[in-house]
């Protein structure tokens, strides 16, 4: 089975199109190569997927005829993402959200003395 259409069968990508534009970007390895979206793909080999972030580990334990349920989907693989790589994107993400919302609009005067006092001590 191609790596892309196993990808969206086992629905780590919503469409089949999104897989194969992650293969495109090399987002995707196969037993540590990169990956194009057209490779075959069998039982017992190992994943990287690289998606928002984190790089998801799975590996291959069986093919499926189609795309199947969310419910059995993960009798088709064993997810083998660290627990740290979850925590590393929280961290992240609430540094993101710290001090402004989005869409909060431009810097304040306040603001904007702020960032420019913290360019010129990295000078």
């Amino acid at each position: 089975m191609r790596i892309d259409k196993y990808l969206w069968c086992i629905r780590v990508f919503k469409t089949r199109s999104l897989a194969t534009e992650a293969c495109k970007k090399n987002h995707i390895t196969v037993n540590q190569q990169k990956s194009k979206p057209s490779k075959e793909v069998f039982g017992g080999e190992h994943l990287v997927v690289h998606k928002e972030q984190i790089d998801y580990q799975f590996e291959i334990l069986d093919l499926p005829e189609s795309r199947v349920g969310a419910k059995i989907a993960g009798l088709y693989y064993r997810d083998q993402t660290p627990k740290e790589a979850f925590e590393n994107s929280e961290l992240l993400k609430y540094s993101k959200d710290y001090y402004r919302q989005k869409g909060v609009g431009r810097p304040t005067k306040k603001d904007r003395r702020a960032i420019d006092d913290y360019t010129d001590d990295n000078d």
